[in-house]
C-alpha cells in the first residue's frame, strides 16, 4: 500500500537534490513519519497487550520492506488559479525495489520528463507529490473491460506498421471526467494514434487492466515532516548537555 511516507521521501529525494544536501533514507522518513502520527493521535499506552514502541517499530518498517514492486511518482503544481497542474509523472511497470525505485523515479518524473522542463528549486513549495503503487495485472477481456476509478490501463496495438503504448493510472480519467470511450481514443492518442476519433474501434487494441495504491503529499506536509526531525535534534543536543554537565558536577 502506497503511503505518506512514500511521498516524503520522494520530495526529500528531489528537494535534496536541487539544495545540494544528503537524502534522507526512506527508514529514517518512515520513522519520522510515525512520531508525526503518535503526536497527533496520542494513542494509549497499550494496545492488544504491546506498547506503542514495539507497534511504531514493527509499522515503520513494514512499507521499506515491501518487495519489488510496479510504480508511479507524480509531480503537480498548484497555479495561481489555485488547481493542480501535472509537472511530471514517470513510472515503471518492472518490480522494483522501493526505495531505489521510489528515488529514481521521483528524480526522473521531476528532472526528465520530457514533456516539461525540470523542476525547480523555486518551484518546491508549490508541488505536491503522489506516489502509485501498481498491483492486480490481467488482461482485459475487451478495450471495455475495466471500471472508471478502479482501474489503470495500458494499452498495446500497432498502426502504419508501429507497435505503439501507453498507460493511465487508475485516477486520470476520472479527474478528467472523462467516460470509457473518451479515455480509450485519449490513450490511444497518446500512444501516438492519429486516425479519426470514431474509427478507435477497428484498431486492435490489447488492454491490460491492473490497480494502483495512492498517496499525494503537499511541500507543506513535507515542511511540517521535517520539524519533527529537527526537534529530535534538539532532545538528542539537550540529552548531551545533561550527560555533559553531570560528569562535570563529579
Amino acid at each position: 500500500m502506497a503511503t505518506a511516507a512514500h511521498c516524503h521521501y520522494c520530495f526529500d529525494v528531489l528537494a535534496s537534490h536541487l539544495e545540494g544536501r544528503p537524502v534522507l533514507s526512506l527508514a529514517r522518513i518512515e520513522e519520522l513519519f510515525q512520531k508525526q502520527q503518535q503526536k497527533q493521535q496520542k494513542p494509549p499506552a497499550t494496545i492488544n497487550g504491546h506498547s506503542k514502541s514495539e507497534l511504531t517499530n514493527h509499522v515503520s518498517t513494514v512499507t521499506s520492506t515491501l518487495p519489488k514492486t510496479p510504480l508511479f511518482v507524480t509531480w503537480k503544481k498548484l497555479s495561481s488559479s489555485g488547481h493542480l497542474d501535472l509537472r511530471g509523472c514517470i513510472g515503471t511497470f518492472d518490480p522494483k525495489p522501493l526505495e531505489s525505485g521510489l528515488k529514481d523515479y521521483a528524480l526522473t518524473a521531476g528532472l526528465h520528463d520530457t514533456r516539461f522542463d525540470p523542476i525547480t528549486t523555486r518551484e518546491l513549495p508549490r508541488l505536491e507529490c503522489g506516489v502509485t503503487l501498481l498491483t492486480n495485472f490481467e488482461p482485459a477481456v475487451d478495450a471495455m473491460d475495466w471500471t472508471l476509478g478502479t482501474h489503470g490501463l495500458q494499452i498495446d496495438f500497432v498502426y502504419h506498421h508501429r507497435r505503439m503504448g501507453a498507460t493511465y493510472l487508475p485516477d486520470v480519467p476520472e479527474e478528467q471526467g472523462w467516460t470509457k470511450e473518451e479515455t480509450l481514443v485519449s490513450l490511444m492518442r497518446k500512444a501516438g494514434w492519429t486516425g479519426k476519433r470514431d474509427e478507435w474501434r477497428k484498431v486492435a487494441l490489447r488492454v491490460t487492466r491492473y490497480r494502483g495504491s495512492k498517496a499525494t503529499v503537499s511541500y507543506g506536509d513535507y515542511q511540517g515532516l521535517l520539524k519533527v526531525g529537527e526537534g529530535d535534534d534538539e532532545e538528542d543536543e539537550d540529552e548531551e548537555n545533561e550527560y555533559v554537565l553531570g560528569k562535570g558536577s563529579k
